[in-house]
């Protein structure tokens, strides 16, 4: 008895679709080895070796990535000696699905059960015979064999009728020798023919034959040269497949040869729409020559704006006039041919003895641009607010576009007078009032000149300087300009943290003790009539309140128009949905101001927020911006929409920096560095583990639960990071004993003891109190220090003397809570800024280096932050450069954090030893 031996192989799969609809394959074999993808691919594609070569650029480390048409036809022809089962019952059932799949899509009547659905490609799986699943791999199949092709989803419905008669375009083979292609030809003249759209014969030669005259209506056999008559059925059928792709123009001929006129909008539609998919398939298409670069040679429109009256802010409210120039490939063309164009609705026009294609709804939109601005409808006001059709927003100097279509251009004196209210230079000075005990630095008298110029023409201001850049005395400047006029009735208000509401009573005292002022805070302070009453006997010029307070007693400040209000430390009302925010929106002014170090921290929506308050409307709703700006910019992107955004937000933001060489401040040179420390075994192993059984928790949790849990886990990180004891909760021990468990911890203090030693001073900033307690016991038993801790929850008066007593220097080395110490402090003292646990936002860390680092500093500043290898601090502060680097253009991604992907997220939550 022989036995009968076989070498065929049965492998186990594993399928998985991706979000593209693409599919992922991991073979493994009998002894649950896992194969190489090239060896996989050897056996699916046995018998095709185009394909199978293809391949190669889409395998990974295990798997084998393949679209949907490429695993059906791989089924449809299986290798002999290999069999596939699933490694799971999901795969059996995958496999099952798709071998049912692989059958239907190889015969040629499935497409008789295709159906467009929304510019989509769907089939009747009930018609068809096969299940909803085996339906469902052949559309991803249709989808893929289309990423392939420039179709796009809204030329599917042109395309099914090509697929129902034809099957798939430029599968079938042909062997004529000739060539089957559509010819279009331009009119003879510019008169009243129109164009041909016709059927050519390209021999192999490459010369082009169409039929006589006298035959175009005679059937193609008939028409055709003896020698090409044999090939006549496959030369209808070409043409046939050709014409069903046709459908800008309703096609007049039978069994003819194709000679059809064609107007111009038919044209237009003909390459926007038929051209494309021809194309794609590659049918030969002849075309004019000139038509293949039309868009080299289009219609250019020039304006130049001008005004009778530009010297002064009442130029604001003079009316454009605008200088109307048409030209076309350089020849001049008269306004009132211009009309005429316009009137026709002309699409290609001849000019000598060139063609040229122009738009008629751009011209249509021109002509009627160009009626609305001879009718006096805009202002200088409303050019440099950009209220004004973008078509008249001139482009940046950097950014000019070659031979744009249209070129908006203004009177040297206009521009010059543009250019002064833009960059805020040139303003009429204001005069400084006596009673200012100061003296103004240049950039500091032009900055309340422009405050003074915003206010006179009601427009919001946001003054974004620097921290450190005195925007305080310029606001005091401008305060006592505006109480010292006649008209102004009533007080200003200033909204400010509780953290520097007795800097700013300590700053109007030394540098405008004329202002009288009001502190609407505490307990006990007035309300309602009593608050009233109070007012109307003191008659304040400033009242000064915190964003806490005043959102407490919002509705009855809401009841009085102030003269001015300003929000010092703006980003406080970023968050657009707080009750905060939408209290301090709700408040009445004759003037708003904004000052803020940081604009915007994170979001465009904080823009928004901040503008929404200084200039009401401008904007327009929430939901306007998130349309017009926000979506562009975060999902796409779009460096036009990042160019209007700015260019719409310049006239009312004034920013200078400290780098700026033109603001000649001196101050002395930053130096910031990371300062690495390698986790403890202990903190290394409480860091995996923590990170194995977070993981496990994110994989049941989606959206808000989720986004909670990420930022938990990330704060317990970063604790873990400062010091095992802080995550574990543990009371504090001795301080060798506490330093030998961080390596961290050990740094911060030795670095503090050697700077105290040396004879300087520094801040430490952290997040968490713990870790404050920590450093100030370990300086306390190591060093002998004593080293205050200020944190939020210390009064006002007790924060106030240690801020003095640190800078006559009676300690050194301060330890500042991030958000209680990181604003509105002048701590020029310091000399090292020690950065214990890293922010997550550069905006907010940044804040607090310039305690130090501001003006009154005269020694180098040397900036340290802490950060644990191969943890989250270490990855995050690599997003932190990227993040820096977009706030500094003032347009920040959304995606940060609880927004990261999932295989970000997988990256931030792995332990680099």
């Amino acid at each position: 008895m022989n036995e009968q031996f076989t070498l065929k192989r049965t492998l186990q799969l594993d399928i998985e679709r991706t979000e593209e609809g693409q599919f992922t394959l991991l073979a493994k074999d009998e002894h649950d080895f896992t194969l190489a993808p090239d060896e996989l691919a050897s056996y699916l594609f046995f018998s095709n070796e185009r394909e199978l070569f293809g391949l190669l650029a889409h395998t990974g480390e295990h798997h084998l990535q393949l679209r949907a048409d490429q695993l059906l036809h791989a089924f449809s022809d299986m290798h002999p000696y290999v069999s596939f089962q699933g490694l799971a019952k999901k795969d059996d059932t995958a496999i099952t699905s798709i071998q049912e799949a692989s059958d239907a899509w190889m015969k040629a009547d499935i497409w008789n059960y295709a159906e467009v659905d929304d510019n989509d490609i769907r089939f009747n799986y009930d018609q068809a015979g096969i299940s909803k699943e085996a339906a469902y791999f052949i559309h991803d199949a249709v989808r893929g064999k289309l990423t392939t092709t420039a179709i796009h989803p809204d030329q599917f419905p042109a395309l099914l009728p090509h697929l129902k008669q034809f099957g798939w375009p430029g599968e079938t083979s042909s062997a004529i020798p000739v060539n089957v292609a559509f010819r279009l030809t331009e009119p003879e003249d510019d008169s009243d023919s129109e164009w041909l759209l016709e059927t050519v014969i390209v021999s192999e030669r490459g010369t082009h034959w169409a039929p006589a005259v006298r035959k175009l209506l005679s059937p193609i056999e008939e028409a055709l040269p003896a020698k090409w008559k044999p090939y006549a059925k496959e030369i209808t059928k070409r043409q046939a497949e050709m014409t069903s792709f046709i459908t800008s123009v309703e096609l007049s001929f039978q069994e003819s040869f194709l000679s059809q006129s064609m107007a111009d909008a038919e044209v237009r539609l003909f390459i926007q729409h038929d051209l494309a998919l021809l194309q794609s398939f590659g049918y030969p298409i002849i075309l004019p020559a000139w038509l293949k670069s039309v868009t080299e040679s289009r219609m250019r429109i020039r304006t130049n704006a001008d005004t009778h009256s530009y010297k002064s802010a009442t130029g604001l409210d003079e009316v454009l006039s605008f200088d109307w120039n048409f030209s076309l490939a350089g020849h001049e063309i008269d306004r009132d041919s211009f009309r005429k164009l316009v009137d026709e609705n002309r699409e290609y026009i001849r000019a000598g003895d060139q063609w040229f294609h122009i738009d008629p709804l751009w011209l249509k939109k021109i002509r009627e641009l160009m009626d609305r601005a001879d009718a006096g409808e805009w202002t200088v006001k409303d050019l440099l607010f950009q209220d004004i059709p973008e078509e008249f927003i001139p482009l940046e100097e950097d950014e000019e576009l070659d031979d744009p279509l249209f070129a908006f251009t203004m009177q040297q004196s206009l521009r010059n007078y543009m250019e002064m209210l833009s960059d805020k230079k040139g303003l009429p000075a204001t005069g400084i009032s006596k009673d200012l005990h100061a003296e103004l630095r240049p950039y500091q008298e032009e900055g309340y000149n422009w405050l003074v110029f915003m206010r006179d023409n009601r427009f919001g201001a946001c003054l974004a300087d620097d921290m450190g850049l005195g925007k305080t005395i310029q606001l005091i400047t401008y305060l006592l300009n505006v109480h010292g006029r006649a008209e102004t009735a009533t007080p200003s208000l200033i909204i400010c943290p509780t953290s520097v509401l007795g800097n700013w009573q300590k700053e109007i005292e030394r540098f405008a003790p004329t202002l009288s002022v009001y502190t609407h805070y505490g307990p006990s302070r007035a309300k309602d009539e009593q608050f009233k009453e109070r007012i109307e006997q003191l008659k304040p010029d400033i009242i000064l309140t915190t964003y806490g307070t005043s959102t407490q007693d919002g509705e009855m400040l809401a009841e009085t128009e102030f003269a001015s209000i300003t929000l010092d430390e703006a980003q406080n009302i970023k968050n657009m949905q707080t009750k905060q925010s939408r209290a301090i929106r709700k408040l009445h002014g004759q003037h708003h101001i904004a000052l803020t170090g940081t604009p915007i921290e994170n979001r465009l929506s904080e823009l928004w927020a901040i503008f929404d308050f200084i200039h009401k409307g401008y904007f327009g709703g929430f939901r306007k911006f998130t349309d017009d700006y926000i979506i562009p910019i975060e999902r796409d992107d779009s460096e036009a929409v990042k160019r209007k955004l700015r260019a719409k937000i310049r006239p009312f933001l004034l920013r200078r920096t400290k780098n700026d060489p033109e603001l000649q401040l001196n101050l002395p040179k930053k130096l910031e560095q990371n300062e690495y420390c390698p986790l403890t075994t202990e903190q290394a192993a409480l860091y995996e583990s923590f990170l194995e059984e977070t993981k496990f928790k994110l994989e049941t949790l989606t959206g808000f639960e989720r986004k909670g849990l990420i930022l938990k886990m990330l704060s317990r990180l970063k604790q873990l990071c400062n010091h095992p004891a802080l995550f574990l909760k543990e009371p504090n021990t001795s301080a060798m004993q506490m330093m030998s468990r961080s390596e961290k911890l050990d740094r911060i203090v030795s670095m503090a003891g050697d700077i105290a030693g040396n004879g300087e001073q520094c801040l430490i900033f952290t997040q968490y109190i713990g870790m404050g307690q920590l450093i100030r016991q370990c300086l306390s038993e190591l060093y002998a220090i004593d080293a205050p801790f200020l944190t939020g929850s210390m009064p006002k008066g007790q924060r106030d003397r240690l801020v003095e007593a640190f800078q006559d220097g009676e300690f050194p080395i301060f330890i500042l809570s991030l958000k209680a110490g990181g604003t509105g402090l002048n701590l020029t003292g310091a000399n090292h800024v020690l950065h214990a646990d890293r922010w997550w936002n550069p905006a907010v860390e940044n804040q607090a280096t310039d305690r130090a680092y501001r003006i009154g500093q005269t020694k180098f500043v040397h900036v340290h932050k802490f950060v644990t290898i191969g943890t989250i601090e270490e990855k995050i502060d690599k997003m932190l450069e990227e993040k820096a680097a977009l706030s500094a253009d003032l347009i920040q991604s959304s995606q940060w954090l609880t927004e990261l992907t999932d295989r970000e997220l997988d990256e931030l939550l792995s332990f680099d030893r």
